[in-house]
C-alpha cells in the first residue's frame, strides 16, 4: 500500500492535481479551450516532439520497434472492438465511436507526463514517439472510422494529416538526426525548443480538465460501459502482448509502451466524430455524447489502474 501512495504521489497525483486546476476553472468560468489546443497543436507539442526526438537516446532500432508496435496494436484493438461491439448489439454509428474509443489513447494530455513522471526521460521519449505515431493513424485510420458512422466515405479529411505540424516536427527531427545536423544541447536553439516544449505538458493537462468538465455524459453512461471495458482492461494486456511479441530491448520501453496502451481514451476521437458524424444518433444518444461519457469514465478510472500499473511495471514482474 505504501508503495501504491508513493507511486500516486509521485507520477499520477502531479497530473490529477494540475487536471483538476484546469476542471475547476472551467466550472467557475466560461473558458474556451479552443485557443488553448491551437497554440499545443501548433506550437507546442511540434517544439515538444522535435526537441525529445532530436535528443533522443533512444537507438534507430528502438524507434522503428516502437512504430511498429503501435501499428500492431491498433490494428489489433480494432478487430477485437469491431468483435466486442457486434457482440454486445452495438451498431452505427455507436460502433465507430466505440472502436475509436477502443484504439485511441491520451498519450498526449495525459501519457507524456504520466510516463515522464513514472520513467524519466526514457518514458517521456518514448511517450513522445507513441503520440507522434498516434497523431498520424488518428487523421487516417481514425477519420475513416469517424466518417464511416455517418455512412460516408470521408477520406478526403485524412488530407488533414498533411496539416499536422507533429508529421513535420517528427520528419525534421528524424531528418537532422540522420544528417547530423541537430545542433548541441546547450545552444540558444536547443534551450528554446525545450522550454516551448516543456509548457506543452501543463498545458495539456489543463486543457484535459476544461474538457472533462465541459462533457455532457449523463445520458450515456449505461451505453459507455462496453467501450470503457474494452479501454481499461482489454487495451493494457493487447499492449502487454504486443511489447512482447516486438521484443523491445530496452525494458524501461517496452513499460512506457505497455503504459502509454493502458491510457484513458484520447480527446481527438470525440473531435473528429463532431466533424464527420455530427448529429449522428443511436437510440436518441448523440454519437458525440457517447464519445464523450467514455473519455471521461476512463480517464476518471485510469486514475487507480496506472497508480497499480506502474507499479507492476516498475517492479519488473511483467516485462
Amino acid at each position: 500500500m505504501a508503495d501504491l501512495l508513493a507511486i500516486f504521489g509521485s507520477a499520477i497525483g502531479p497530473i490529477v492535481a494540475i487536471a483538476a486546476v484546469g476542471y475547476l476553472l472551467a466550472t467557475v468560468k466560461e473558458i474556451d479551450p479552443e485557443p488553448l489546443n491551437t497554440a499545443v497543436v501548433y506550437v507546442l507539442a511540434p517544439a515538444l516532439v522535435f526537441h525529445s526526438l532530436a535528443t533522443t537516446e533512444l537507438e534507430v532500432a528502438t524507434l522503428v520497434r516502437v512504430t511498429v508496435g503501435i501499428g500492431v496494436f491498433t490494428a489489433a484493438m480494432w478487430a477485437v472492438a469491431e468483435l466486442a461491439g457486434r457482440a454486445v448489439g452495438e451498431r452505427e454509428p455507436a460502433l465507430s465511436g466505440l472502436v475509436l474509443v477502443a484504439i485511441f489513447t491520451n498519450s498526449g494530455n495525459l501519457g507524456i507526463p504520466v510516463s515522464d513522471f513514472a520513467f524519466g526521460a526514457v518514458g517521456r521519449q518514448t511517450a513522445v514517439l507513441f503520440l507522434s505515431v498516434q497523431s498520424v493513424l488518428m487523421y487516417t485510420v481514425g477519420v475513416y472510422v469517424a466518417s464511416r458512422s455517418s455512412g460516408s466515405a470521408g477520406l478526403e479529411g485524412v488530407r488533414r494529416v498533411f496539416y499536422i505540424p507533429l508529421v513535420y516536427a517528427v520528419a525534421a527531427a528524424l531528418g537532422a538526426r540522420a544528417l547530423g545536423l541537430v545542433p548541441p544541447a546547450d545552444t540558444a536553439a536547443m534551450e528554446t525548443l525545450g522550454l516551448v516544449g516543456d509548457a506543452s505538458i501543463p498545458l495539456m493537462l489543463l486543457i484535459l480538465g476544461i474538457q472533462l468538465a465541459r462533457a455532457d455524459t449523463a445520458s450515456a453512461v449505461s451505453r459507455a460501459w462496453p467501450a470503457t471495458a474494452l479501454k481499461t482492461v482489454v487495451a493494457p494486456l493487447v499492449g502487454l502482448g504486443v511489447a512482447l511479441l516486438i521484443g523491445f530491448e530496452n525494458p524501461t520501453v517496452a513499460r512506457v509502451f505497455v503504459l502509454e496502451t493502458a491510457m484513458p481514451a484520447a480527446v481527438t476521437p470525440l473531435v473528429l466524430v463532431i466533424e464527420f458524424a455530427d448529429g449522428a444518433r443511436t437510440e436518441g444518444i448523440l454519437v458525440s455524447e457517447y464519445v464523450s461519457t467514455c473519455v471521461l469514465l476512463t480517464t476518471l478510472l485510469s486514475v487507480p489502474i496506472l497508480t497499480a500499473l506502474i507499479a507492476l511495471l516498475q517492479s519488473g514482474v511483467v516485462i
